[in-house]
């Protein structure tokens, strides 16, 4: 069974400009590994790693390095769904021969974490920026801290909720079901409205 979690989180106007800044710095790392994949047509996480996180390190210093792993998982994670999907148009299968579309992912594309960018503990929680750590209180209910305590977590996702409010969710599993986060991607076709797909000419 998969659950997810959002919180808001309540920025001071400097906090949101770090918070843009750090987004448009992770979507500049997708856009420069986006058409590296279009055209080996490799992006599975593991082979993209191999590939590219050098690279990309040497490219992007200022994002650190586990941050351009979830850049590069997120790139994963996008191009399975479009080119992967069986319902996607853009699907391998359907194009054959032809050459894959480029992703380019927005400035306001959701920035991914994990255990070591971002933490929480004693109410606190703890993310990466471009500037240094954020830290924020988090009010979190009983059930919540139980879910934290007890659940397994699989995806942490900053994405921006409105024009004044980012959000962070966190998606659990209860460990019995390792396949859970690939199969949520596979769930839908649908092309993510922060990624515009550019057909090959």
């Amino acid at each position: 069974m998969n659950l997810s979690l959002r919180i808001g989180l309540d920025t001071t106007p400097e906090q949101w400009a770090r918070l843009k800044a750090l987004q448009a710095a992770f979507a500049a790392v997708c856009n420069a590994l986006a058409p590296m994949v279009q055209q080996s047509r490799v992006w599975n996480r593991v082979a993209l790693h191999h590939l590219h996180y050098r690279g990309l390190r040497e490219r992007f210093p200022a994002l650190g390095s586990q941050m351009v792993c979830n850049a590069i998982y997120s790139v994963s994670r996008t191009s399975r769904m479009v080119y992967q999907h069986p319902q996607s148009p853009f699907n391998v299968a359907r194009l054959g021969s032809k050459p894959l579309p480029l992703l380019r992912f927005a400035d306001s594309c959701p920035v991914y974490f994990d255990r070591h960018t971002l933490s929480v503990k004693d109410g606190q929680l703890s993310m990466f920026t471009l500037d240094g750590r954020m830290r924020f209180a988090l009010a979190l209910q009983p059930a919540d801290e139980i879910t934290f305590n007890e659940k397994k977590l699989r995806e942490i996702v900053l994405q921006q909720r409105t024009d004044a409010q980012f959000e962070l969710v966190f998606a659990f599993s209860d460990g019995q079901d390792e396949g859970g986060a690939e199969a949520a991607e596979a769930l839908t076709a649908d092309v993510p409205e922060y990624v515009m797909v550019e057909e090959a000419l």
